[in-house]
């Protein structure tokens, strides 16, 4: 089967999604799929004055075209709903053709957070580009259930993974800290509630990985807590090692893959009881969910870090990938874009 996946989220971006869709593609191999990706590359771009940092991709009809029949897909799915998504899912339309979408990031709430947009326009705003799929895949059953009471419809299940192979317990880096460390990483923005982490009285010492608008900020006002950066590479996993507890603030978040990868590294995870943490740490021995997040911190720090690793090593991303390919194809899309007679300009990436 060969998929293409339009997104508007692609490296060099650091987050949740381009995550998944790399792992997706380098797992979907096994099971006889092709993975391709319709990206922001070699469109022109500009920058969003709300959320510092990010661009989005402004594409036009025509190439958005050229590249969907280029690809020659047996599958199309739309990964986001910015203009990359918007434009492939018109494509679409104008073809007839069934595609599939995921609903992988709390856009209302972070729009909510940010402008006094309502969550109700947004979400009509969603509800209406999600409407015209032929399936939108979540990955938390609390969302899932969430959605469906908004009034979204067609929802599936696809959940997510974490590689055992790269994030693993071996080689933490030493830090030289005062013990216990509690550690958060992800982007530093206002969306990912880090302050609700930062203000807390905990013993030890916080650190927080990652990199975004709010850095300079929070490490002005939070002089105590040490604020590496980003990390990427071999080196994330010898950080989240060498944590002792993994604090995960956000309240927005649809899954929240880096708990796996904690939890793949030996760390226990604290959280609120939000959908992500409640999906993915549940009543599991493996992290603490507490509406007070002090109280889930210290709970955390007795947890068995042999056991995180176990539970970590039962989801895999091959199974994410093969709960994917099976929604694909159980759908049947309806045909194949035709191929495209002259496409120039062409910038999908190969998965």
């Amino acid at each position: 089967m060969r998929i293409l996946i339009a997104t508007d989220a692609w490296h060099p971006q650091v987050n949740g999604v381009v995550r998944t869709l790399t792992s997706l593609a380098r797992s979907a191999a096994a099971f006889g799929a092709e993975i391709e990706f319709l990206t922001p590359d070699g469109f022109p771009s500009i920058g969003v004055p709300t959320y510092p940092g990010l661009r989005v991709a402004l594409p036009n009809r025509r190439e958005i075209a050229g590249r969907i029949e280029a690809a020659s897909p047996d599958a199309i799915h739309i990964a986001t709903e910015g203009p990359i998504g918007w434009a492939a899912r018109a494509y679409c339309r104008r073809r007839n053709l069934a595609f599939t979408t995921s609903y992988t990031t709390r856009f209302p709430e972070y729009i909510a957070v940010r402008s006094i947009i309502p969550l109700s326009m947004s979400y009509a705003v969603l509800r209406h580009f999600h409407a015209a799929a032929a399936m939108t895949m979540v990955a938390a059953t609390s969302l899932k259930q969430e959605l469906g009471r908004r009034g979204f419809r067609k929802l599936g299940t696809w959940t997510r993974g974490v590689d055992t192979g790269l994030f693993t317990p071996d080689e933490p880096v030493e830090l030289d800290l005062p013990r216990p460390v509690f550690m958060t990483m992800g982007r530093v923005a206002v969306e990912k509630n880090l302050e609700a982490f930062l203000a807390l009285e905990l013993p030890g010492s916080k650190v927080v990985i990652g990199d975004g608008p709010q850095k300079a900020e929070l490490a002005r006002r939070y002089p105590k807590v040490k604020f590496l950066g980003e990390k990427t590479g071999k080196d994330l996993p010898r950080y989240l090692a060498a944590a002792d507890v993994f604090v995960f603030p956000s309240l927005t978040d649809t899954f929240g893959v880096v708990q796996l990868e904690a939890l793949a590294c030996g760390t226990p995870v604290a959280a609120f009881p939000v959908t992500g943490p409640l999906d993915v740490i549940a009543d599991h021995p493996v992290g603490a969910l507490d509406s007070n997040l002090r109280s889930a911190c210290i709970r955390a720090l007795g947890m068995s870090r042999q056991a995180c690793r176990n539970f970590a090593l039962e989801r895999s991303w091959e199974n994410s990938a093969r709960q994917f390919i099976g929604n694909l194809s159980a759908l049947q899309p309806s045909r194949r874009p035709r191929s495209a007679s002259r496409v120039t300009g062409r910038s999908a990436v190969q998965g």
